[in-house]
């Protein structure tokens, strides 16, 4: 069997180890990522090797030559363009005359490769994947096989709410050669996205076979240092150079360790080193060839590259260092720090936790370096959440980091993009809006301020301005001591999940477009945002209607927020308001449970004053909670119902709802002739499907933006009363009765992915993967979601009664259970 090993990766989210690195040549436990996959081939008996180049092919092809030295016979293919996984091995489809592997060579792994080639054989297969459980499955293409291993679905790089398996694509193939005549030379295509998909349709033998063992796929500089925890430990059977000294210690040749310098095991020190007197060596260090380490100087939990010279009496916690770094004299670099390959830290100089220094830096003489010398730290992946950028305010947010924010997302635009910001009321919020407008800038990107406003004037003045993007930043409605900062495309709706990892890649780069000072715009003040809008909401409804009904409305918001809308709005269609007095003396934010602490006793004020209706809106703008003339509250999925009832009475198009919207919707679509289309429950899902059904039919777009537009949709169900000279009370006796229950289950996130696999694969009922996993049953249904944000799985059921909903509930809550116990 022959071999080939994609070695083209830049392996951007390591800089600044690989800047001038191409990945598969970063060191593992002292020998490139590459090398350990050669190990793994030889020992399964391959040594004719292929292998695919882009990136700095030179390093890989300078090092390894031919092959002789490893006693394996090597030839190279070089991309001069990007073609996609299968594209680059297309290439060396005149090597391929027979069944072969393909292989990554910067993942870490000693899966049997004999077992997945023999399984492959065993069942004919065209294409065997081989496949291995891991805990959380979000970045990698997610598998799942039946009974004999055949193939039947597979997604890449799911949300929580579209896993369905733990077992993911480990990138390693068993192929017959026939594969490659699927697709022609040139042409970028990638085996998972593009030929994988093909076979399964045309129902070639497609295979998958999991095997137990360890892989990683080493994309993060966190998994960078746990791969050499998992090598020194023997989790991951590899080969460690060195003579094993000491248990759990290996020492290459010629290094020399002084008198009095102290090791602890696991440890690995390289050729031709020195150790100094006094000198300590703590657990999980990995010193290269060639490093000089100083007396008195000690190393916890850190690797060093080769080259390295470390001062006497310096420390190093938890960090990576490049190689030819010179670290003098009672520096010190702490946890999470990394230092590009060929930089000095000098005497005295302190690089704090997290700090990334890119190659050739210089670090002064008592220095402190908080931040990267390149543009600042980098904030972790799985930065964005349900809705935008969420933390404590001055605390996860605050004005350095929402400038760096600015500026990743500036970077992802071209130069000259009008950007609409926006904020509400508060201080926070404004600090956080003037920092995010520093970064755009720096970027080359025109920012158009909109001033103060809430959520939904800010969705409307991103389209009606022409901007291509928008970000709004606004205190949490959730909680009220943190920030979110929601990031909107040209319609107004929420960016993509594409779009929201270039961010996020981006800033873990810290290789964010620095422009020119003549290409730095100044900031366009658009302060009638406001005004605008209001105008769009009272021209969005029939004024003549709502003026004639007089009707009286007891309202409870956020004054200094939304007063200026509501006021604005509701005067000018003739609507009387009557202003809930709840305690609002203190101009600190609310959050949306203060509010609905109200609820009642605002109920009870509405129907004692026989007014039309009351409501509760949130101080973004964003949610609503009505109460009828007779006291009842509406709120939620039944809000959600009569939003609907009054698009379908008024044969304004689908309905476009949740997946979580009770049943009764559909029922009211058959009353009046209508449809109804499901999404996701993401906001960023829900609100994008809107969007995208308006632009592409032309349709109004008051109808649809309801559901994130708590004025829209108060004045839109006066006008409809008002119109149809009926009372609230007696629409909502339209909407048949909904019995819908929902709870959170702890489910820690290593599980999260088996969970659902397990949930699919013993169920018989009929079910539904848009968002997690939909099981109908007969007397209702039961949604289990993976929750993003949190270690939780969400269950939504509803039944023909509540008994029904609360027994499903109860069924796959324990069900849950019994899966996270086994």
């Amino acid at each position: 069997m022959k071999a080939i090993i994609m070695a083209g990766g830049e392996g951007t989210r390591l800089r600044p180890l690989t800047c001038g690195l191409p990945k598969p040549m970063m060191p593992v436990c002292n020998r490139p990522m590459m090398e350990h996959i050669l190990h793994l081939l030889k020992k399964h008996g391959v040594h004719d090797i292929g292998v695919t180049l882009q990136y700095l092919p030179e390093a890989i092809r300078g090092y390894f030559g031919n092959g002789a030295d490893f006693n394996v016979h090597m030839r190279y293919y070089v991309e001069e363009v990007p073609l996609g996984t299968a594209g680059s091995v297309k290439n060396a489809q005149k090597f391929l005359d027979e069944t072969f592997i393909v292989i990554s060579g910067d993942a870490l792994t000693d899966l049997d490769l004999s077992q997945a080639l023999e399984f492959h054989r065993k069942k004919g297969a065209i294409a065997t994947l081989v496949l291995t459980p891991v805990d959380i499955p979000l970045e990698y293409g997610v598998v799942i096989t039946n009974g004999d291993g055949h193939i039947t679905q597979f997604l890449e790089k799911p949300g929580w709410g579209e896993v369905f398996s733990d077992t993911v694509n480990t990138g390693i193939y068993i192929l017959e050669p026939e594969v490659l005549n699927y697709f022609e030379p040139g042409q970028k295509f990638d085996f998972s996205n593009d030929l994988f998909p093909i076979l399964l349709k045309e129902k070639q033998p497609l295979f998958g076979v999991s095997l137990s063992g360890y892989w990683c796929d080493i994309g993060n500089l966190q998994q960078y240092v746990q791969a050499h925890q998992d090598c020194l430990t023997g989790k991951v059977s590899v080969s460690i150079p060195g003579e094993q000294v000491a248990p759990g210690v290996w020492v290459g040749e010629n290094t020399q360790i002084q008198a009095g310098a102290k090791i602890i095991g696991p440890a690995l020190i390289g050729q031709n080193c020195k150790i100094g007197a006094a000198a300590v060596l703590g657990t999980y260090s990995v010193i290269g060839n060639n490093c000089l380490i100083g007396d008195q100087s000690t190393l916890k939990r850190s690797v060093l590259w080769d080259g390295v010279y470390l001062g006497s009496r310096a420390a190093i916690r938890g960090a990576v260092v490049g190689s030819g770094v010179k670290i003098n004299t009672n520096a010190s670099v702490y946890e999470g720090a990394v230092i590009g390959s060929g930089s000095i830290i000098k005497e005295r100089a302190l690089l704090k936790p997290d700090v990334k220094l890119w190659p050739d830096k210089v670090v002064e003489s008592g220095a402190t370096v908080e931040s990267s010398l390149v543009w600042g730290t980098a904030k972790p992946k799985g930065l964005f959440g349900i809705e935008g950028i969420t933390g404590l305010s001055n605390i996860d947010i605050t004005p350095e980091f929402s400038s760096r924010v600015g500026a990743a997302f500036g970077t992802n635009l071209p130069v000259g993009t009008r950007v609409g910001i926006s904020c509400d009321r508060f201080a926070a919020s404004r600090m956080i809006k003037e920092a995010l407008a520093c970064g755009l800038q720096s970027t080359g990107i025109q920012v158009v301020d909109f001033c103060q406003g809430i959520t939904p004037m800010h969705r409307y003045a991103v389209q009606a301005s022409n901007c291509q993007a928008g970000i709004h930043v606004r205190i949490s409605s959730q909680r009220a001591d943190k920030v979110n900062l929601l990031f909107t495309n040209d319609r107004g709706g929420n960016i993509s999940r594409g779009q929201e990892r270039k961010v996020e890649n981006t800033l873990a780069r810290e290789d964010v477009r620095r422009v020119e000072v003549q290409q730095i715009l100044p900031i366009i003040t658009m302060p009638q945002a406001a005004e605008t809008y209001i105008e769009h909401l009272t021209g969005a409804v029939n004024t003549t209607a709502l003026k004639k009904s007089g009707q009286q409305l007891v309202l409870l918001y956020d004054l200094d927020n939304l007063d200026h809308f509501v006021s604005g709005a509701l005067s000018s269609l003739g609507i009387s308001l009557e202003r809930f007095a709840a305690d609002q003396s203190t101009a600190e934010p609310r959050d949306w449970q203060w509010y609905q602490q109200y609820l009642q006793e605002l109920a009870h004020t509405v129907q004692n004053k026989g007014r039309a209706a009351g409501a509760i809106i949130d101080p973004n703008g964003d949610r609503l909670i009505l109460v009828d003339g007779r006291g009842n509250v509406i709120s939620d999925d039944l809000l959600t119902a009569l939003i609907s009832l009054i698009i379908l009475k008024e044969q304004a198009g689908p309905v476009i709802v949740p997946i979580t919207a009770p049943r009764a919707i559909e029922a009211l679509a058959r009353k009046y002739q209508g449809s109804v289309v499901r999404t996701k429950t993401s906001q960023q899902d829900f609100i994008n499907k809107i969007i995208n059904h308006q632009v592409s039919n032309n349709a109004a777009t008051h109808h649809y933006l309801m559901n994130f537009d708590a004025l829209l949709a108060l004045l839109k169900v006066l006008e409809f009363c008002a119109c149809k000279d009926i009372t609230l009370e007696e629409l909502i006796k339209e909407i048949p009765n909904t019995f819908l229950n929902q709870v959170k289950v702890e489910v820690p996130w290593e599980d999260k992915g088996r969970v659902i696999r397990r949930l699919i694969e013993e169920q018989d009922n009929d079910m539904e993967l848009l968002d997690g996993v939909k099981v109908y049953h007969t007397n209702g249904w039961a949604l289990v979601l993976p929750d993003p944000e949190e270690p939780v799985c969400r269950i939504f059921t509803e039944g023909d009664s509540m008994e029904i909903a609360e027994e499903l509930t109860h069924f796959y809550t324990d069900k849950i259970k019994q899966i996270i116990a086994t």
